[in-house]
């Protein structure tokens, strides 16, 4: 395999190293047993999230053996974001969501073989300490002036909000993970975010004052989009990666509809084809980009990544069949409802008027223009032709008894949901 460093700098994926020469060496030398830290703020990983969780697998692909770490202790406190103070959640919420986080974790990773994979709780080392403890064996080895110059802090400090010392102290918290995991398994190794940059090396710096040993951090860049708006986001929100707060269609249909000028860095990041395969799909993007190759390539790899390949096969169906390339009626009624969810849809008791529809959900501006689209042959429900000015569905038209699928032409599409 090409050489794992070498491999995440192509793929644009180390933004950050302590000393990159020194974490080559030791890949070589190898196996690194290294660690990710996810904290359960809320019931569910997100995009964001994802570009950790591939980077691992990609890690532990080259032979190296990952800890993934859900913070039960750090849940509770919350890392500092840059605007203002997190809510603590309480225990009980915390504990669920440790639980949830580590189901989406587990199946991105082998636990099997010699460098099989550990998930471990920063709770089972922080829940029994002493404050006390805490203060004497590690806060010692912290320097407050270095503590408030770390860029999250900083920031903090210079706002209206300002930082409590509950949050000032997560890195405290983070450093004491790493110097633990250390001790516990080997851990020389730990890899995260960019932004997380004074979390990471605040435990790299712990372990060289405690354990005098060299070990390493590794941050990945944040995503930026050509657009100027946030990766991960849609206009309904975040991306998750719960298929309860984002269904598998919307997933997939993120992907499916990128900027072709962010095509190149997704495919890099997010996908485990090989150099030539992207490098393909790049050129197809280029020479051809109504064809959208690449983005259906990473639709489809990382739909089927995160949510299986059943539910990627039903979300390509359901696509197709919306724009009539097959059958509205043999579709399950789930992947269909998070289909229709994603379009222009209205809610009524009753079927009402073909036109009628058409101009209350906004496929055209008035129903005198929906008659002219019917009569110019250019409406159709749930795929077929309306050919009646004056015609009205039948409960029987209804796609499991409650939706109808309205289309202008052959790509503006809209739902209507038949409440009664």
């Amino acid at each position: 395999m090409t050489d794992i460093v070498d491999e995440l700098k192509w793929r644009g994926l180390l933004a950050l190293s302590t000393d990159e020469d020194a974490l080559r060496k030791a890949f070589a030398d190898g196996p690194v047993t290294f660690y990710c830290g996810f904290d359960p703020t809320a019931p569910s990983l997100h995009l964001g999230n994802l570009v950790q969780i591939l980077t691992m697998r990609r890690i532990q692909r080259a032979g190296n053996r990952p800890l993934g770490l859900v913070g039960g202790a750090t849940g509770l406190i919350g890392d500092p974001k840059p605007t203002s103070e997190r809510t603590l959640n309480d225990p009980e919420t915390v504990g669920e969501w440790v639980g949830r986080l580590r189901a989406q974790i587990e199946p991105f990773l082998d636990f099997e073989g010699p460098n099989a994979a550990l998930m471990v709780n920063n709770l089972d080392w922080t829940s029994g300490l002493s404050a006390i403890s805490f203060l004497r064996d590690v806060g010692k080895h912290f320097r407050v002036n270095k503590m408030i110059a770390k860029e999250a802090v900083a920031r903090r400090l210079n706002s209206d909000a300002g930082i409590s010392y509950t949050e000032f102290s997560y890195q405290i918290l983070q450093a004491m993970d790493f110097l633990e995991l250390y001790r516990r398994y080997g851990c020389t190794l730990q890899t995260g975010g960019s932004d997380q940059w004074g979390n990471l090396t605040a435990g790299t710096d712990l372990i060289h004052r405690v354990e005098g040993a060299p070990v390493h951090a590794l941050g990945t860049p944040l995503i930026t989009k050509a657009d100027g708006t946030k990766f991960g986001k849609t206009e309904s929100g975040t991306v998750w990666l719960d298929p309860e707060l984002t269904t598998p269609y919307a997933f997939y249909q993120f992907w499916l509809n990128a900027d072709d000028r962010d095509v190149p860095g997704f495919l890099r990041i997010f996908s485990f084809r090989s150099r030539e395969e992207i490098t393909d799909l790049e050129r197809q993007t280029e020479e051809r980009p109504q064809a959208r190759a690449a983005q259906r390539a990473l639709a489809e790899e990382l739909t089927t990544l995160v949510h299986g390949a059943d539910q990627t096969a039903a979300v390509i169906a359901a696509s197709k069949a919306l724009f009539g390339q097959g059958e509205l009626a043999d579709l399950d009624e789930a992947t269909l409802t998070a289909a229709l969810s994603e379009l222009p849809h209205i809610r009524v008791a009753a079927p009402a008027p073909v036109v009628d529809l058409f101009a209350e959900v906004g496929l055209v501006q008035s129903k005198s223009a929906a008659r002219r689209t019917v009569k110019e042959g250019g409406a159709y429900v749930n795929n077929a032709k309306v050919t009646a000015e004056d015609a009205v569905p039948e409960a029987g038209d209804l796609l499991h008894g409650r939706w109808l699928v309205l289309r202008r032409g052959k790509k503006n599409l809209a739902a209507v949901e038949i409440t009664g």
